[in-house]
């Protein structure tokens, strides 16, 4: 089992920054990509940002350039920095890692944290 711990996010006016991180235990001996992953209300999970093991990352068109994602793999800690931000940001952001177990791979997710950006 893997457990991760979010932290991060809450009230931002429009235009700035805030820095989402997540943390994962338990058994990682084998964690392949993490990203972030957002929920806005009436509306799907949609993919944010992703990062490989290797560190190759991808991010949605819309936060290009306004988003970053780092990790720490000695830590199994995923970063989102988000600059710039949108009232269209607002949404329940989770953290997700793929963990390689016996050659199958299963998701995990956190909790879910609030980002609220007024405008």
């Amino acid at each position: 089992q893997v457990q991760l711990v979010e932290s991060g996010g809450g009230l931002v006016q429009a235009g700035g920054s805030l820095g989402l991180s997540c943390a994962a235990s338990g058994s990682t001996s084998r964690v392949n990509a993490m990203g972030w992953y957002r929920q806005a209300p009436g509306r799907e999970r949609e993919a944010v940002a992703t990062i490989s093991a290797g560190g190759r990352t991808n991010y949605a068109e819309a936060v290009k350039g306004r988003f970053t994602i780092a990790r720490d793999n000695a830590k199994n800690t995923v970063y989102l920095q988000m600059n710039n931000l949108k009232p269209e940001d607002t949404a329940v952001y989770y953290c997700n890692a793929k963990v390689e177990d016996y050659r199958v791979e299963y998701d995990y997710w956190g909790q879910g944290t609030q980002v609220t950006v007024s405008s």
